[in-house]
């Protein structure tokens, strides 16, 4: 008989902690900002963890504040190298496999769009050719994106059976990120005692995300220096959360998958319809929570075509495993403003993070 998953349920964190305790987990992309995140979250649950990626991609980077070397077995590793990423399969026998490591920037990819394929997809096809080879492995999630969806602009959210086709070069690429994990699934996991799903996580914001072309650290910047936040684009509705709500749910889907193959598919992560803002929205949060006389003003700079219109519809992740979003999009945005005065401020932000994070599991803030 199948158990009854109760993932909203206060203690279900605990639950999680305990089941990761000791396990061997594999992130990819540890030195980005989600893979920062993931990698403090695990190395707090008593996990063992390898992390494979490129050096961090900003400067300053949240990896370095936190001192990421130091909560895992940190390797400097592109992707695209198979040789390489095997050998530390075969080094670190993973039980579990969390793929992030990408080119996730929709005007970088327009910029560079052979190197997105190639991280985005060929990354991909290396990852599942090391989990086919390695009998280890019992688990595995491929984190994509919302992007993965034609974009019809239309007022509802995506379901996790819409057609996969995204426009620009990332959005597209994570699309064939999403069609090769369902190959390999079908051609050679069905009669492995192996689980495999995707996460199609919303746009995630927090403490210690630098990265350049994103609204909230440019908010960050602004902020720092005094200067009035430029928007592009204030009308486009996008599903923002914070960066700990898809850390969880990605934690949750691969426990669950690794004690429950049944439960393994494809799960979009994001906010209920509410928290669904526009950048406007956002922005003015922002500044509300900064204060200091912050504000924004509209000033469209021209580029390539990006989607104005884009919601999730989280219903399957909420049945199958009783999940629901921990923080609204207020609270989002205020945690994202503590850390990062505590930071501005030379704070502990080790402390900072720990807080929020026992915050996030028993349901406060």
């Amino acid at each position: 008989m199948e158990k009854m998953i109760k993932a909203s349920e206060k203690g279900y964190a605990d639950e999680l902690y305990s089941f990761y305790k000791g396990k061997k987990v594999l992130v990819t992309g540890h030195t980005g900002f989600k893979g920062s995140w993931l990698i403090k979250v695990l190395h707090d649950a008593g996990a063992e963890v390898m992390g494979y990626s490129l050096e961090p991609p900003t400067k300053p980077s949240l990896f370095e504040i936190i001192g990421g070397d130091k909560l895992c077995k940190s390797v400097i590793g592109d992707i695209r190298d198979l040789a390489h990423l095997k050998a530390c399969f075969d080094e670190f026998q993973p039980e579990i496999v969390l793929h992030l490591a990408a080119q996730p920037i929709v005007r970088d990819s327009y910029k560079d769009p052979v190197y997105t394929y190639e991280t985005n997809v060929m990354g991909t096809v290396n990852i599942m050719e090391c989990v086919r080879l390695s009998p280890c492995v019992k688990s595995m999630l491929n984190v994509t994106t919302d992007k993965v969806y034609q974009n019809n602009e239309w007022e509802w959210g995506y379901r996790e059976d819409e057609k996969l086709d995204g426009f620009d070069p990332y959005s597209n690429s994570k699309s064939c990120s999403e069609l090769v994990t369902h190959s390999y699934k079908n051609s050679f996991f069905a009669e492995r005692d192996i689980a495999v799903s995707t996460a199609r996580a919303g746009n995630v914001i927090g403490g210690g995300d630098f990265a350049n072309d994103r609204i909230v650290p440019d908010c960050v910047r602004a902020a720092e220096k005094g200067e009035v936040i430029i928007v592009r684009n204030p009308h486009s509705t996008r599903p923002y959360e914070h960066v700990l709500e898809p850390v969880f749910a990605y934690l949750m889907i691969a426990k669950e998958q690794y004690e429950q193959a049944s439960v393994q598919g494809y799960y979009n992560v994001g906010p209920d319809e509410i928290d669904c803002v526009t950048t406007k929205d956002i922005v003015t949060l922002f500044c509300d929570n900064w204060q200091e006389g912050l504000t924004w003003e509209n000033r469209y700079m021209g580029g390539p075509h990006e989607a104005n219109f884009l919601k999730l519809d989280c219903s399957k992740i909420k049945r199958v495993f009783g999940w629901k979003p921990t923080w609204n999009i207020g609270t989002a945005v205020a945690k994202t403003v503590e850390w990062t005065k505590c930071y501005l401020a030379k704070g502990d932000i080790a402390e900072c993070m720990t807080k929020q994070i026992e915050e996030f599991k028993n349901r406060k803030g």
